[in-house]
């Protein structure tokens, strides 16, 4: 799975499949129901991780692109299926005078990650112009509301666990191989969005994400990485925390946080899972024992 990841790292799963229609994906859904396999539905794995130890399931990355905009005067709604790259989604709305996506220039990923993670920068997150989204439950099509899918921060009813899809313990337990066989672990596949826009001046759009951009390029790592790999606490700052802990810069294997952003674990060539698993667990630790607080995983470990 390090093919499939933005880490470039990860064991690999029993089966792996791409799905470019719905039909494929129910296809996929059915044959993982009848042979009792645990399902993991995959973006583009920009915030997610395979252990070494493996996945004895099927996981399926979903591609579906495309998105159709519907014009009501001063608003719009825009429905933009599941594999569309959320990035450049923001770019051709905002050209185009759409408001709403703007904070999204650079984003990773795709919509549908997006939609489960409820991902947020700059002052917007997705909980504030999702309308509704389509969802496939087991083989069935659903539409919720945007009030069905709880959101909160970098999270939703869509995001089971802290941090653990088909696991039976903890992030500190590296090694386990503790999955439950009987289970469909990540059932429910986002297969398209509606979201809520608002006409603006163009120009303004664009010199927005171009200075957000900028933003980015100040301060985002180059390398491999997931992003960030904590959720802020409370008042608090995954990166100024990890940092104030003097983990800049600390190493395990081919695994590294980031002397620019200490909320990135950057691999520098040659990190396996278990390294960026092991730096985990130190920031963790390190948080915890200094200033009393725990981090809560925003990166996916399957």
């Amino acid at each position: 799975m390090s093919r499939h990841s933005a880490w470039r790292a990860g064991g690999v799963t029993r089966f792996y499949t791409e799905a470019a229609t719905l039909a494929e994906a129910q296809q996929l859904a059915r044959m993982a129901e009848t042979n009792r396999l645990p399902l993991v539905w995959l973006g583009r794995g920009t915030n997610v991780l395979v252990r070494d130890a493996g996945f004895p399931g099927l996981i399926v990355g979903y591609r579906a692109e495309g998105w159709h905009l519907d014009e009501q005067g001063d608003t719009a709604l825009v429905r933009v299926t599941a594999g569309t790259a959320m990035a450049g989604l923001a770019r051709h709305l905002s050209a185009k005078g759409w408001a709403g996506l703007a904070w999204a220039e650079g984003l990773p990923g795709t919509v549908g990650g997006a939609v489960v993670g409820n991902a947020g920068c700059y002052g917007g997150e997705i909980a504030n112009l999702l309308a509704s989204a389509e969802i496939l439950v087991g083989t069935t099509v659903e539409t919720w509301p945007t009030q069905r899918l709880a959101y909160g921060y970098r999270t939703s009813a869509l995001k089971v666990g802290d941090g653990e899809w088909g696991m039976g313990d903890g992030v500190s337990n590296l090694q386990s191989t503790i999955y439950n066989l009987q289970s469909v672990v990540s059932p429910h596949l986002v297969l398209a969005a509606t979201f809520r826009l608002q006409r603006s001046d163009p120009a303004e759009l664009v010199a927005h994400m171009a200075a957000i951009a900028a933003q980015r390029k100040a301060k985002t790592p180059v390398g491999h990485s997931c992003g960030s790999v904590f959720r802020n606490p409370p008042g608090a700052s995954a990166g100024q925390l990890i940092e104030a802990a003097g983990l800049k810069g600390r190493t395990i294997g081919g695994a590294m946080i980031s002397p620019v952003h200490a909320n990135y674990i950057i691999n520098t060539g040659t990190a396996t899972a278990t390294d960026i698993l092991a730096l985990i667990e130190v920031a963790r630790a390190e948080v915890a024992r200094q200033f009393a607080l725990e981090l809560a995983l925003e990166v996916r470990i399957i």
